[in-house]
C-alpha cells in the first residue's frame, strides 16, 4: 500500500471518529491495567459488568490485594480463565505496592514483568493510560492490517511493527484505537460490511462483500 493510500485511510479514520476511546470503562491508570488483564479472550462488555461492581470495592492496588483471590473470584466468575485472571490481579497489586509504590509503572518493561501482563496488554495501558504512541495488535488490528493491506505481517509482532513504521506520525496516538474499532463492527471476520465501510475505496482486499 503506498503512503498517500494510507494516509488518507487515517484521515478517515479521523473525520468521523477524531477522539477515540477504549471501550473499557476505568477511572485510574490501575483500573484500566485491571481491565485489560480481565479482557483477554473475554469480551469488553463482559469485563464492564464484573469491574462496576468489583472498582466499588477495589480500585487501588491496595484495596486489590486486601480483597484476596478468593473474593475477587465472586467479582470475576463470569469472565473467562477468571481463576488465573484472578490470581494474576492480586499478584500484579502487589508487586505495584512493593516495587512501585502503588503506582502503576510507565514503561513496557516494568509494566511486562507484571503477572498477566503481556505486550498487548502494555502497549494499551501505555496508549490509554499515559499517552504513549503505541500498537497494541489484537485479533481485530491484525485481521484488519492483513486484509486491507495497511501492513501485511504473519504474526502481530511483524504487524505491529509495520503500523509503527508506516502510520503518519499524527495518526499514531489514536491508530489502534481506530483499527480496533473498524475490525470491531465493520471490518469483521466472517462477513465484513464492506457496502458500509468508509475505506472500501481505498482498502486492497480482493473479495468485498457485496451490497
Amino acid at each position: 500500500m503506498n503512503p498517500q493510500k494510507r494516509r488518507e485511510i487515517f484521515e478517515r479514520f479521523r473525520t468521523a471518529n477524531p477522539e477515540p476511546r477504549t471501550e473499557l470503562l476505568y477511572r485510574t491508570p490501575f483500573e484500566l491495567l485491571v481491565a485489560v488483564v480481565l479482557s483477554a479472550q473475554a469480551t469488553d462488555k463482559s469485563v464492564n459488568l464484573a469491574t462496576a461492581k468489583l472498582f466499588q470495592i477495589a480500585d487501588t492496588p491496595e484495596k486489590m490485594a486486601e480483597l484476596g483471590e478468593k473474593r475477587l473470584e465472586e467479582y470475576i466468575k463470569t469472565i473467562g480463565l477468571f481463576r488465573t485472571k484472578a490470581k494474576n490481579v492480586i499478584a500484579l497489586s502487589r508487586l505495584i505496592l512493593e516495587r512501585h509504590s502503588g503506582r502503576v509503572p510507565q514503561t513496557r518493561e516494568e509494566l511486562e514483568s507484571l503477572p498477566g501482563v503481556g505486550r498487548k496488554t502494555a502497549n494499551v495501558v501505555l496508549n490509554v493510560a499515559f499517552g504513549q504512541p503505541t500498537m497494541a495488535v489484537d485479533t481485530h488490528i491484525f485481521r484488519v492490517a492483513n486484509r486491507t493491506g495497511l501492513a501485511a505481517g504473519k504474526d502481530v509482532f511483524s504487524v505491529e511493527e509495520k503500523l509503527l513504521k508506516t502510520t503518519p506520525p499524527e495518526f499514531l496516538l489514536h491508530a489502534h484505537h481506530w483499527l480496533i474499532l473498524h475490525g470491531r463492527y465493520t471490518c469483521v471476520a466472517r462477513k465484513p460490511k464492506c457496502p458500509a465501510c468508509l475505506i472500501r475505496d481505498l482498502c486492497e482486499f480482493g473479495k468485498k462483500e457485496k451490497d
